[in-house]
């Protein structure tokens, strides 16, 4: 399986990227909510663990945008994230995440 993990905390991405390496899975990065787009349009993945919080572009703005394509909206969004605030589940939801 091919994933693309997008999170700007690099401490993260080490922490999630190895758990998935360990599952024979091929994992690209993207540290923000623009690269991600780009990465995702550029490549085909079978799925995105995206972080909400990030920089230029957080990752409600990129969902909403992978998922207005109607190429790729079938593409699952799982968000990981260690900044959880109330009513962020609802908002990943409403941006099109798949799960949280």
């Amino acid at each position: 399986m091919k994933i693309l993990l997008v999170e700007d905390s690099e401490d993260n991405r080490i922490l999630i990227q190895s758990y998935l390496k360990k599952t024979s899975h091929q994992v690209d990065i993207a540290v923000n909510g623009r690269e991600a787009v780009e990465k995702f349009k550029a490549n085909r993945y079978d799925m995105i663990f995206m972080d909400m919080h990030m920089p230029l572009m957080d990752g409600y703005e990129a969902t909403r945008r992978i998922k207005a394509d109607p190429a790729l909206k079938d593409i699952p969004i799982i968000v990981v994230t260690s900044y959880a605030l109330s009513g962020d589940e609802g908002k990943a939801r409403d941006a099109g995440c798949d799960a949280y």
